[in-house]
């Protein structure tokens, strides 16, 4: 039984079937993985509730400061000013094969700012704070006395008891024609048709809560989880049944061979509102992403949990 507690919901914890075979590379293998009790919050963490923390803290988020030169040997200086990644819609099909046909690192974008330096947070109080970097997300979770969840106690949570399912919900992308989450309808990243109501983030709970009773677990906006990224395939040595860490990972091993800066790389879960059929089908409790610790984006954002 799984019970709302202050705005969290206990995970009475369990055995699942995490990850898939039928999907993205870095989700197989599938296999049993063994989940502790655990509490989470039913909600992603919203600009009205990060507001109250830098308020009281005066903390200041990695994109407000500008990138220190020495973590980034040759990169343009116009890129190491304040800034962030913000999705800037293309107005016709463009190469899928350049992603910055439709990412900008914009000056002047952060949290507040979530769209640009001319964007504001009004009548955002209730969406999910965005533009969050991992630090930020864990100094957050530090300051309200909880942590954030395991890559493992994520995807057990967004499953909500249906274990083995492709969605959240089922196995279809929507139930009686109608869409179970904020995601992207259309041909991305140019024609978007907003079948479900919305272009950007959405207020949390605006779709059907999950078995557990937890709210935009798929789509919205990218969650970060503590886990390092380590790619598909690697269970540390151990055999495929029900172990405590079933992938973990390094700092060191999260580093992109390919990347010349090779920022160390954590794991995010369920996928945003820019996920659509023809690009990252990633609206599913499997699915994984390996995001640079350093990269903060319009639709990253993040939610806590409580152990023990």
């Amino acid at each position: 039984m799984n019970a709302v507690v202050d705005d969290m919901v206990d995970i009475a914890g369990g055995v699942f079937l995490m990850g898939s075979n039928d999907h993205y590379p870095e989700e197989a293998p599938a296999h049993k993985v063994k989940v502790a009790a655990f509490r989470i919050d039913r909600y992603p963490v919203t600009n009205r509730e990060f507001s109250r923390f830098v308020s009281e803290t005066g903390y200041v988020t990695a994109p407000e400061k500008p990138a220190d030169p020495r973590d980034y040997p040759g990169a343009d200086p116009a890129l190491l000013v304040p800034s962030s990644v913000v999705f800037i819609q293309p107005t016709q099909r463009v190469d899928m094969r350049n992603t910055h046909n439709w990412w900008q690192y914009i000056a002047g974008a952060d949290w507040r700012h979530p769209r640009g330096p001319d964007s504001s947070l009004a009548g955002l109080d209730d969406h999910p704070v965005v533009h969050i970097g991992f630090d930020d997300a864990l100094a957050y979770a530090a300051w309200a006395g909880k942590d954030l969840p395991t890559e493992a106690e994520w995807e057990f949570a967004a499953r909500g008891g249906r274990d083995g399912e492709e969605f959240a919900w089922g196995d279809t992308l929507t139930l009686r024609g109608r869409h179970q989450a904020n995601t992207w309808q259309g041909e991305f990243p140019w024609q978007s048709l907003d079948e479900d109501g919305y272009r950007w983030t959405s207020p949390v709970g605006s779709f059907a809560p999950n078995g557990y009773g937890l709210y935009d677990m798929i789509g919205n906006v990218w969650e970060w989880t503590g886990d390092w990224y380590q790619h598909h395939g690697v269970l540390q040595g151990k055999p495929c049944c029900a172990i405590e860490n079933p992938r973990g990972g390094t700092r060191d091993g999260s580093r992109d061979p390919r990347d010349p800066v090779s920022i160390p790389r954590r794991v995010m879960k369920g996928g945003s509102h820019l996920c659509a059929p023809n690009y990252c089908r990633r609206y599913r409790p499997a699915a994984r992403m390996a995001q640079p610790v350093d990269t903060t984006t319009c639709h990253v954002g993040f939610r806590c949990v409580e152990r023990g």
